[in-house]
């Protein structure tokens, strides 16, 4: 085999989507549409019926919808993109960064609800009950369709081990990596699952609320569901931003490392002397390692043991003989 021969036997693409990108991006889709219909519908009728609850709900639900339109937008950018040698590891992390920029705005939207539910506290306000349960009932079913067209959120994810140098990958079971890998999974499919979860929050809180203070005279206990949804919307936010960021910046997947470790360093024959490992996109690492050996270890033994780890899509190996 000639140099051009070799060189085309190792050439690899570098498109680090997620197994289920393209469905996943459908069933964002479908949640986005279904979201501007009812959004739609709540500001023209609360327009011609002249309800500030209707209206009110409408441009919430426009905020959820904007949020999800940049979910869309990004499974649709990423799949464009894929190849486009302009980004160097692919396009797999703009879910990422559009679930960093969806978790900011459900951060926004939890501080617009504590804000106005701390105002209607000190200053109750008129609330027609009747109409107001009737909204939210038919936004929590809205909710409860667009969770299931998610697929219940990041919990089914499947993880695509065929690119890069490791296409053995995928015969190889490993439950404990596979959890992890699951769980960081398509942050972008996350934030469209949370944000669908924060909108049937406040519509089951808004309902028990409404419920007692129409039967029961509790009006206060409104604004109160207000601030305790707020808070909740708040911590899933944070922890979305949280998982989205640590992707962005490369931060180092320290489970994989540990599992590259073991593999090079377990024979007792190579030490690493420096090791990257970071998340290039849904279930899919990339890695360089910096391996010191002694003369009759070769490379490819050495990427022949770390061809076993599931999610290690990417490897970059420098070898050093002692």
């Amino acid at each position: 085999m000639n140099l051009s021969q070799q060189a085309a036997h190792l050439a690899h693409d570098h498109q680090f989507l997620g197994a289920d990108h393209d469905d996943n991006a459908r069933r964002t889709l479908w949640v986005v549409l279904l979201t501007v219909v009812m959004m739609v519908g709540e500001i023209v009728a609360g327009y011609l019926t002249g309800s500030m609850a209707l209206l009110a709900d409408g441009l919430h639900m426009a905020t959820h919808a904007g949020a999800l339109g940049i979910a869309a937008a990004a499974y649709g950018f990423a799949r464009r993109n894929a190849g486009n040698r302009r980004f160097s590891f692919g396009t797999g992390k703009v879910g990422d960064l559009a679930g960093f920029a969806s978790a900011i705005i459900l951060g926004l939207v939890a501080l617009g609800i504590a804000g106005e539910s701390l105002v209607r506290l000190f200053q109750p306000t008129r609330v027609a009950f009747a109409e107001a349960t009737l909204i939210a009932v038919v936004g929590l079913l809205v909710n409860i369709l667009s969770a299931w067209l998610l697929g219940g959120g990041h919990g089914h994810h499947h993880h695509d081990h065929g690119h890069g140098h490791h296409h053995a990958h995928e015969h190889h079971e490993h439950h404990e990596h596979h959890e992890h890998l699951r769980a960081q999974g398509d942050n972008n499919l996350r934030s469209a699952y949370v944000h669908v979860l924060a909108d049937a929050l406040t519509s089951v809180l808004a309902i028990a609320a409404l419920l007692a203070g129409r039967y029961l005279g509790w009006v206060w206990l409104d604004p109160v569901m207000g601030l305790v949804g707020a808070l909740v919307i708040a911590r899933w936010s944070y922890a979305l931003i949280k998982s989205s960021a640590a992707v962005l910046l490369d931060a180092s997947d320290e489970q994989v490392a540990g599992q590259i470790r073991a593999s090079v360093e377990g024979p007792g024959d190579a030490s690493i002397v420096d090791l990257h490992v970071w998340q290039v996109g849904p279930g899919a690492r990339a890695a360089i390692v910096s391996v010191v050996a002694q003369a009759s270890l070769s490379a490819e033994v050495v990427r022949a043991r770390l061809a076993a780890l599931p999610g290690l899509s990417h490897l970059t190996l420098e070898l050093r003989s002692v």
